[in-house]
């Protein structure tokens, strides 16, 4: 991509011109399946992190299980954190 075509694609953002943009229907199916499919995990993860938070203990939480709650907003690594690093084990 040369630097004007790189140009023009940023300005035609800023002006609001998606007609450059990819549409749904022009994804190859396996596309398609592949992006239904990680949202699909990132929603189960973020939910099981959530759910998670909210019934465990506060002692067994690393941490401020408000801060832990607001950085599952942070997709998909904050409730991927939250289960690797935040829980104490036992």
């Amino acid at each position: 991509m040369k630097l004007t075509d790189a140009a023009d694609e940023l300005a035609s953002a800023v002006r609001g011109d998606h007609s450059s943009t990819t549409k749904w229907r022009d994804l190859e199916r396996w596309q398609q399946v592949g992006i239904v499919g990680l949202a699909a995990a990132e929603i189960v993860t973020t939910t099981v992190a959530l759910v998670d938070i909210v019934r465990r203990p506060r002692p067994q939480v690393r941490g401020p299980k408000v801060l832990w709650a607001l950085g599952c907003a942070v997709q998909p690594f904050g409730p991927v954190a939250y289960l690797a690093l935040g829980r104490r084990r036992g």
